[in-house]
């Protein structure tokens, strides 16, 4: 039976190789992949990432490869990303509590809701694909967080890499308000990696300046004291796993995230990295 990943990817932009990573893996597997965006937009690769002769600032260096770039770029214009699902269609929006007749509004959202742990028994893994995109449209993204919280009810592997490990963070439940990764180890964009000046996004054109949150800090909280954060500066690569959850922490991360992903399929890996 071929095995179907969902691929989250922001409308903002996402970086080439943290798609194509996860891509590659599924596609030598023989895996469907399926793509999804917050409002159904298709999602593009933030300039940079396509492009060899670009160095990131906090490293110093390309990060990209000429032969990665050229595959990125394949993929970003290729018609797989064309009419992804929109999460806006998919998942209803929670209500405002000052909203008139909210019980009755709330009853009808969860009644909504509830269909959503059906809709997911088709797919094997939910992967998040990072890039500077995510920062803002699918962090603090109620829809995914239900997603979210709809594979991780259904034991199902959950993917996150650079940013997107922030929509792992902050999906939670309404009742208990608890992080979902509380005990649990991760890793993700550290501090040493982030900018100082110029965070880009598309279809914007003002300077971010810096990242507006240090995802390490946001990490090492959401953890608590019996689960951790890695970052692994200087080491080459950084990917946990800590079933259900494989996190990457940057661009480099991607095609070992991919690779740890069907392991935990193929395998039965629940446990790597730290």
């Amino acid at each position: 039976m071929t095995r179907k990943i969902l691929f989250v990817l922001s409308e903002y932009g996402y970086w080439g190789e943290e798609l194509l990573g996860p891509v590659v893996a599924c596609d030598e597997h023989g895996y469907e992949t399926v793509f999804a965006t917050p409002n159904g937009g298709r999602a593009r690769a933030l300039p940079p990432s396509l492009d060899p002769g670009y160095i990131d600032p906090p490293l110093g260096r390309s990060v990209t490869t000429p032969e990665v770039a050229v595959s990125s770029r394949e993929l970003d214009e290729s018609s797989r990303l064309d009419d992804p699902i929109s999460l806006a269609e998919w998942i209803p929006d929670r209500p405002y509590f000052s909203e008139p007749n909210f019980i009755r509004k709330i009853e009808a959202y969860y009644r909504e809701l509830s269909s959503l742990d059906t809709d997911i028994e088709q797919y094997d893994a939910l992967v998040i694909v990072g890039g500077s995109g995510p920062i803002v449209d699918l962090a603090n993204n109620g829809r995914l967080h239900e997603l979210i919280l709809a594979f991780y009810r259904a034991e199902k592997p959950i993917v996150g890499e650079c940013y997107g490990v922030a929509p792992l963070a902050f999906a939670r439940d309404w009742e208990d308000r608890a992080s979902i990764i509380w005990g649990k180890h991760v890793t993700g964009h550290c501090k040493e990696y982030d900018y100082k000046d110029g965070t880009g996004f598309l279809g914007v054109d003002f300077n971010m300046g810096p990242p507006p949150y240090p995802l390490e800090y946001i990490l090492r909280d959401a953890t608590g004291p019996d689960g951790g954060y890695h970052g692994n500066v200087g080491k080459e690569t950084s990917v946990i796993v800590d079933y259900p959850f494989i996190t990457a922490r940057s661009t480099p991360d991607s095609f070992l995230a991919g690779e740890k992903l069907v392991e935990v399929l193929e395998s039965g890996l629940r446990r790597f990295g730290w």
